[in-house]
């Protein structure tokens, strides 16, 4: 799991971001919460830290044994990755554990603890166990894994002058010491802070900035110029041209402008100007008197009437006919309109908001695009930054509709991973906001119930992803996929091994090494389950 990606700086292991820290300045910030806050609140927050960093191992471990993993075997997970962390030794010393009832009680020994080390360095020897970051580790591991509170306590400790560390772990409630347990339990430690004279302006002034709205997300420079300027607009009648790129949210933007202008109780009227005929624009727009044309039986309001004390939105306006643009203009010369085929005009107070993706400028160079309309509409232009401008964002855009389509489709997720989030953040995102939505809508589906969104689930395999150098037998950072890979191809083609035996052996080792469990034989083989199951049927092979 374990990965290393020297060229953008990133470690991971899984999904999850990891960082190489000198143990020293860790043992510098241990030092100074003691000295800052006092035993009590400094062992508090250092359990809390571990147990966040226990809880994500926990999730990989319990995720490995919903693949086929044996139960102890994947919770034996743990104790391996805190070792290669670099955190501790650990040797299971007894352990009772079922998974259908939520029982667990274990006893382990921990040697080579780094947070032992570093607090008999620098406060020496005591008569109490000081490895709460790693107490906490085990503990959040162990909740995450059996889903209820599970606490350890350390009865050895090195810092005590013990040999080694001895921690016992069982369910919360079994240990009858809530002193205890509060550690393990979320404290508003900064409403603490103020009382330490921590004054109340610097720590409003550390938060983070307002998302805007409930429809309107952004924190971004460019989004809050935008916002800022549909603010102004609002209040009054003004015509509004939102300019942008397809996908960028123009019409959320013209909602907004309606909802919270003077005319929010009237009706809101969007029109996609690209997606209706040049034969038809006109009669959607102005409406029908019956007679008109053949086949106008009766009369029809136009978008312009239904939007009446209003507002209509003219989406996609620099693909209108030449034609209807010199009736629009007389429109927004006038505020009246006339039906096809009537004789007498009708007068309306309707708020215009137009949107385009086109250079309107280029379009009247080009003869597509009347000047005197351009300039009606231009009163008061909006440019809506591109969603690769504006990065800042994306985080709480993801949010908003992880929330919206959890909601939709039922589903309790946890987020994000950080290589997920890092993937999204370093998308170009050629269809804006429209694409992004788009991506989080078919990644909430493909996600696990209760578990986070991983890259494979945002969009096809492999995108998105850059490879990552791993360790070698010899812990050694190194491209060894490659070098590996080679090395085998170079094996099969010197022993003149076929194709179709070399295929053959490899499902049966895989269904062998699952023990007959073919979802966990196609992962290791990196193909799906019905991929497998047909390629077995095909050659003849059990498929258990």
């Amino acid at each position: 799991m374990l990965r290393f990606n020297a060229g953008s700086g990133h470690i991971w292991l899984n999904e999850h971001r990891m960082m190489l820290l000198h143990t020293r300045a860790l043992a510098g910030l241990r030092r100074e919460l003691f000295d800052s806050l006092g035993v009590a609140r400094a062992r508090g927050l250092l359990v809390r830290m571990g147990f966040a960093s226990g809880q994500r191992d926990g999730e990989l471990a319990l995720r490995e044994m919903r693949a086929g993993m044996p139960c102890e075997e994947a919770f034996m997970l743990g104790p391996q990755l805190h070792t290669i962390e670099g955190a501790v030794q650990v040797e299971k010393v007894y352990m009772e554990l079922d998974l259908k009832t939520k029982h667990f009680f274990g006893e382990f020994l921990w040697t080579n603890s780094w947070e032992c080390d570093a607090h008999v360095t620098d406060m020496g020897y005591g008569d109490d166990p000081q490895c709460w970051q790693q107490i906490g580790y085990a503990s959040g591991y162990t909740s995450a894994f059996f889903g209820r509170l599970i606490v350890f306590k350390e009865t050895e400790c090195h810092s005590m002058g013990d040999s080694q560390c001895r921690i016992v772990g069982q369910p919360a409630e079994d240990w009858r010491d809530d002193e205890y347990v509060d550690y393990f339990r979320p404290q508003r430690i900064g409403e603490r802070l103020i009382d330490y004279n921590i004054g109340l302006e610097h720590l409003r002034a550390v938060q983070p900035r307002r998302e805007y709205d409930t429809s309107l997300v952004g924190v971004s420079p460019g989004f809050r110029a935008a916002f800022d300027l549909l603010k102004r607009a609002a209040p009054s009648a003004i015509t509004a041209l939102l300019l942008g790129e397809t996908g960028v949210g123009k019409e959320v933007f013209a909602r907004w402008l309606h909802d919270n202008g003077p005319r929010a109780a009237g009706p809101f009227i969007a029109v996609n100007c690209a997606a209706i005929p040049a034969d038809l624009i006109e009669a959607e727009l102005f409406g029908v008197e019956k007679g008109a044309y053949t086949g106008a039986h009766m009369a029809r309001a136009g978008r312009f009437e239904r939007a009446n004390n209003g507002t209509l939105f003219l989406d996609e306006a620099g693909d209108l006919p030449l034609a209807t643009q010199v009736k629009l203009l007389r429109v927004l010369q006038t505020g009246e309109i006339e039906r096809l085929g009537a004789e007498q005009p009708i007068k309306l107070n309707v708020r215009i908001v137009a949107a385009t993706n086109v250079d309107l400028q280029q379009a009247m160079q080009a003869g597509k695009f009347r000047s005197d309309l351009f300039y009606r509409l231009n009163t008061f232009p909006i440019t809506i930054p591109p969603l690769r401008e504006r990065t800042a964002d994306i985080p709480p855009l993801v949010n908003r509709f992880l929330e919206k389509y959890s909601a939709l489709y039922g589903k309790k997720l946890s987020g994000l991973t950080d290589r997920a989030m890092r993937d999204v953040l370093n998308q170009p995102w050629p269809g804006n906001i429209r694409e992004l939505e788009n991506a989080i809508e078919r990644a909430v589906l493909l996600a696990p119930e209760g578990g986070a969104i991983e890259s494979v689930h945002l969009w096809s395999k492999g995108a998105g992803l850059k490879p990552d150098q791993q360790l070698d037998a010899l812990g050694h950072v190194g491209s060894g996929e490659a070098a590996e890979l080679d090395g085998l191809c170079d094996q099969v083609l010197q022993q003149k091994i076929d194709m179709a035996s070399l295929e053959q052996r490899l499902m049966q080792m895989a269904m062998q090494r699952a023990k007959g469990n073919l979802s966990q034989a196609a992962r290791l083989l990196g193909i799906t389950r019905p991929q497998l199951a047909y390629r077995l049927k095909k050659e003849g092979l059990p498929a258990a």
